[in-house]
């Protein structure tokens, strides 16, 4: 089969497009013929070295993305040859074929697309489980959103207006702040801005009950942005590493600092299913928008790893085998 490899970190440059061996699936295990697979962050951060690998080289990147089972362990009987699945945490999806678990299995709907499931399924799940289960969002909540034009920010925009709060959007560029307001975000400030003094303005001085913090660096002013009794749920850093916060801080504003990790929330089966389910009704309902992806050949995979880095993309990459 073909992937994309690569045996030393470095830049987009070390990946390379070669016929390596086919996954021997194990009996819990279903081989899958990819369709479309989700490029992130996460992606850029394993190839630099900065994420830990596990094994030799070669490395294949790759997490999340959807296909076709063309074969069954043994042991696996909730699925058949011909299934339309995805996942979002298998490792080595960055190849045309991949051995899937049948514990991380997510049975595709027959109106969601391969591109939507590997377009949506990491960063939406995110999304929802931060609204539900790190802070749950409740009616005229006023939310806080980093990275508002991202993958995960363009969902937590959405999910929050659905669930009846207003939302504040913050940007990088005038591009990226069209994005967010497209996704339904109240307002939408830029980090070149006074962007604290403008969230006062519009919640008459008190701040906001929630904030979706993933850039990292900006993490005491989002503390700056919270109301008293608020909180901040810290899930990312893609700007650069947080700085210290003084619980005693915590203690004289009553406000609460919380994380997040989907990893710690797709246990079980049984929680993929139902967290997915969720998910793709919203999708089929409308009440969820899932922009058309960028796409790229699997073997030009460098090139999306430039653009991704680059952080002038909107919206998901998609690397097509």
């Amino acid at each position: 089969m073909k992937a994309l490899i690569f045996d030393e970190f470095g830049g987009p440059e070390v990946l390379q497009y070669k016929e390596i061996d086919a996954p021997i699936i194990k009996d819990n295990e279903l081989l899958v013929r990819m369709k479309a697979i989700g490029l992130n962050f996460a992606d850029i951060y394993r190839r630099k070295g900065n994420y830990h690998l596990a094994g030799k080289p070669p490395y294949i990147l790759g997490y999340e993305g959807a296909g076709v089972v063309e074969q069954v362990g043994n042991k696996v009987t909730k699925f058949k040859v011909g299934d339309r699945i995805a996942f979002a945490d298998v490792p080595f999806a960055n190849a045309e074929l991949v051995a899937v678990p049948m514990d991380k299995v997510i049975l595709l709907p027959s109106d969601i697309s391969f591109e939507t499931a590997a377009s949506v399924l990491l960063q939406g799940l995110t999304a929802q489980y931060l609204t539900k289960d790190s802070y749950e969002v409740k009616a005229n909540d006023t939310i806080l959103v980093h990275a508002a034009a991202g993958g995960v920010g363009q969902n937590l925009v959405q999910i929050g207006k659905l669930l009846g709060g207003k939302v504040i959007g913050l940007t990088s560029s005038l591009e990226k702040s069209k994005a967010a307001s497209a996704a339904g975000a109240d307002f939408v400030f830029l980090y070149s801005e006074d962007w604290n003094r403008k969230i006062k303005e519009v919640t008459n001085g008190l701040g906001v009950d929630v904030v979706y913090e993933s850039v990292g660096s900006t993490l005491s002013e989002s503390f700056e942005a919270t109301k008293v009794g608020g909180t901040v749920v810290f899930y990312g850093m893609s700007g650069g590493d947080p700085d210290p916060i003084d619980p005693r801080m915590l203690m004289d504003t009553s406000k609460t600092l919380t994380g997040g990790d989907l990893w710690n929330v797709l246990t079980t089966f049984e929680e993929r299913k139902t967290r997915s389910t969720q998910l793709f009704n919203w999708i089929t309902e409308g009440k969820i928008k899932v922009n058309e992806p960028t796409t790229f050949s699997l073997r030009d995979g460098a090139q999306a790893h430039t653009l991704l880095e680059s952080r002038r993309s909107v919206g998901k990459i998609l690397l097509i085998p």
